[in-house]
């Protein structure tokens, strides 16, 4: 779950030496410069553009301004240029990559015990020790890593309300936070036979297994090959008090033996993930999806049914058709007896900054019944 690495830098002529960490698999800056308080925005930029990484010795509240200062600078300028929505994908996820690299590059120390040790410096114990585990060497992180872990935390600490569970579920650093709630709210309405053994592969939080055994499935196996996501779905389960419905196995995509349903929310779009956060919306060349279908009938009771969640937006970007989704299903041997679907309602699809804006609002996710052929 964690890189690392060693880094070495010059302080005062003198040669240092720590651990790179990073939770979201960036790899180590190769080149390190220490700077301070009395580093420009315009400077921190040209060592960023550069790919020099920066080791802040000063005030962290300084450190915090400068790193905004270079989000702004990272910020996609308005472009009012007619655009087909591939070559506005394709932008805004070069922006993307960018502006990560660029952010990525001012680092701060990270010591024993999971302190850091720089003036007005917040406590960062328990959010670090979620994403990166205790800290026994002195260590050096990102910033941007770092502020994202303390805002996993507080999520973490508040919790995320379910409405299909009627609670709330506290994911671990790491899992994919269940914010959209439009894949829940399908599995929680779909028609459901009775079935008394169900998977859902890929469970994440668990929440997707939680909402069926919720509605009576007597036995749910819930899959993931990401440790983190065991350990939240776990936790999910136990918090419940499902622990007697729900087994929460670490395996690539399917348990052991067959089901009457079996469910999975892939990643949805058809991209290379940049970072190990993204892994749960980018499916290079979509092996997840593929994988998952050209399994499935192994694992399937006669009689049984698959339910497929999964976003239409790699069809409004043109990363895949909706043709080719059907024939990866057909070719399965499967076929489709029913499809339920509903429109976008998170938070992006109303932002309308957002350079994809009219793309998330047009976006609709469906379950997808499927039964073999």
């Amino acid at each position: 779950m964690t890189a690392a690495d060693y880094i070495n830098w010059s302080d005062l002529g003198r040669p240092v030496t720590a651990l790179w960490r990073s939770a979201n698999g960036a790899p180590a800056p190769k080149r390190v410069e220490p700077v301070d308080d009395t580093i420009t925005a315009d400077a921190a930029y040209r060592l960023a553009s550069q790919g020099v990484a920066m080791l802040w010795n000063g005030d962290f509240q300084n450190a915090r301004q400068i790193l905004t200062a270079l989000e702004h600078r990272t910020r996609p300028r308005p472009d009012h240029t007619e655009r087909s929505t591939a070559d506005l994908f394709y932008r805004y996820r070069q922006n993307r990559s960018h502006r990560a690299r660029i952010l990525g590059l001012l680092l701060v120390p990270l010591a024993v015990g999971n302190t850091i040790g720089l003036r007005r410096a917040p406590d960062v114990h328990a959010a670090t020790v979620a994403a990166y585990g205790s800290i026994t060497e002195a260590s050096v992180v990102s910033l941007h890593e770092v502020l994202g872990t303390i805002g996993a935390h507080q999520w973490r600490t508040k919790g995320i309300p379910v409405a299909a569970l009627n609670a709330n579920i506290y994911p671990h650093y790491g899992t994919f936070f269940p914010v959209r709630s439009e894949y829940v709210d399908l599995v929680a309405s779909a028609p459901l036979a009775a079935p008394q053994l169900a998977f859902d592969i890929g469970t994440g939080t668990g929440v997707l297994a939680a909402v069926l055994a919720t509605r009576g499935v007597p036995h749910v196996v819930a899959t993931d090959i990401e440790s983190r996501a065991v350990a939240s779905a776990r936790e999910t389960v136990s918090l419940l008090k499902l622990d007697g419905q729900v087994e929460v196995q670490l395996t690539s995509l399917f348990p052991e033996g067959k089901a009457d349903l079996i469910v999975c929310n892939p990643p949805w779009i058809p991209a290379t993930a940049h970072s190990l956060l993204d892994a749960a919306v980018y499916d290079p060349g979509s092996r997840m999806l593929k994988g998952f279908l050209a399994g499935v009938l192994d694992h399937l009771e006669p009689n049984g049914e698959v339910w497929l969640v999964l976003s239409d937006f790699a069809e409004l970007v043109g990363l895949r058709s909706r043709g080719d989704l059907l024939n990866v299903i057909d070719a399965a041997g499967l076929r489709v007896i029913g499809a339920l679907e509903a429109p976008a309602r998170h938070s992006r699809a109303r932002d309308t900054n957002d350079p994809l804006h009219a793309v998330r609002a047009n976006e609709v996710t469906s379950l997808w019944r499927l039964c073999a052929s």
